[in-house]
């Protein structure tokens, strides 16, 4: 009986530590993200998906999860540091998600089709790149993590693109080998262990829509319009949608500082959703992309 509470007693003190632990990032969250509140980022319920930055930060997750889900979605905002505009979007999303799950029992509505929907949200993958002052696109030893994923010939075309397209850029540096970061290793195995049918991740400035990967792509998502911007070394479009057949939506938001306004989140969101149902659901074919194509050379998200 003595160790039934005993264990009892540590659990409660976990639960309590991690709450307190949570209730403190979210104040961190809301001083530094655009138009979250502390409560929204409560709201979210942040699970600690026992994963640390390069500096030991905590990468946190929030699921939502309806019974019988039949879709699973892994959406990652704040890749990149300085977008900060990308995480405060996959916060709000979180809440759309919570809500369509509510609300979206036994409806044809596609905007409440995320009821069906297993969401993963990783709104911060790359949080020593928020909090830095000012913050940065790289992570904290320098790695664009977006150049960072196992994409075939990884080792000879990372560096020889960026060399000769980024001009040494020192935002795109790809890291010395493939996965070296332990925020990118985060994310890579998210996507072996979670198996999502789809990823969304967001992006800013470029005010598009990108896709990358099998199925025809959403024409557009609120106001962004389809515009294939082409695949590169070390990118998660690349490895998840042209090497893994995940098809991965990238959503680049036309300002990295403000999110946009509520109205076209939600429609945003409400796009996403009526592209799910047409075509998730839907045999995949081949994907085809500007590169395969011989079209023009890629912006670089």
């Amino acid at each position: 009986m003595r160790s039934v509470y005993t264990i009892s007693t540590s659990i409660a003190i976990i639960l309590l530590a991690n709450n307190a632990e949570g209730s403190t990032i979210c104040k961190h969250y809301a001083q530094r993200l655009p138009s979250l509140a502390q409560t929204q980022c409560e709201s979210a319920k942040l699970q600690d998906a026992a994963a640390r930055s390069v500096k030991g930060r905590t990468i946190w997750t929030s699921d939502v999860k309806p019974a019988d889900a039949d879709t699973r979605v892994l959406v990652i905002g704040g890749m990149h540091g300085d977008e900060l505009s990308s995480a405060a979007m996959a916060f709000r999303w979180i809440g759309l998600a919570q809500a369509a799950l509510g609300a979206g029992e036994g409806t044809s509505n596609p905007a409440a089709l995320g009821s069906t929907v297993h969401w993963r949200f990783i709104p911060a993958l790359n949080p020593d790149g928020l909090f830095a002052q000012p913050a940065k696109r790289v992570n904290a030893r320098g790695v664009d993590l977006n150049r960072n994923f196992p994409t075939p010939n990884w080792t000879r075309d990372s560096r020889i693109y960026w060399e000769k397209r980024t001009g040494k850029d020192p935002r795109r540096w790809p890291g010395t080998q493939p996965l070296s970061e332990p925020e990118a290793r985060f994310l890579h195995a998210q996507m072996g262990s979670f198996k999502p049918n789809l990823i969304v991740s967001i992006h800013a400035p470029y005010g598009v829509l990108d896709f990358d990967g099998p199925t025809v792509p959403p024409s557009k998502l609120g106001r962004l319009y389809l515009d294939q911007v082409g695949i590169f070394p070390g990118s998660l479009g690349n490895y998840g949608g042209v090497h893994k057949g995940i098809p991965v939506v990238t959503i680049e938001l036309p300002n990295a500082a403000r999110t946009p306004p509520e109205a076209e989140m939600r429609q945003m969101w409400s796009d996403l959703q009526r592209w799910m149902s047409e075509r998730l659901a839907l045999p995949r074919t081949a994907g085809k992309s500007l590169a395969a194509a011989g079209g023009s050379p890629p912006l670089t998200p």
